[in-house]
């Protein structure tokens, strides 16, 4: 009963990297073609805000930072609806198979 219950765990290991895994691999993607989008859309907007409150010259820092804050919102919201679409894609998966 224990092996069979330590051949269980392992399966479940296996299979939540490899969830983990491909995640991480589509959000990658998701960000690479995503982020430019939502970067070049917004950074005038926040460079403009960034003057008017905190007076001129950051504008540069501020578009590197905003570009870092967009990659980092597309990867991590990605990964986490793609992570969770695949676990529950997964235990659909399993309980109309067994």
């Amino acid at each position: 009963m224990l092996a069979n219950q330590k051949h269980k765990a392992a399966g479940q290991s296996i299979f939540m990297s490899s969830v983990t895994g491909l995640a991480n691999t589509l959000a990658v993607v998701t960000t690479f073609i995503g982020a430019p989008p939502l970067y070049g859309r917004t950074v005038g907007w926040v460079q403009g805000f960034t003057a008017n409150n905190y007076g001129s010259g950051f504008e540069d820092i501020t578009a590197f930072t905003w570009g870092v804050v967009c990659a980092c919102l597309v990867f991590f919201i990605s990964r986490a609806s793609i992570s969770t679409a695949l676990v529950m894609g997964g235990l659909a998966l399993a309980t109309r198979i067994f």
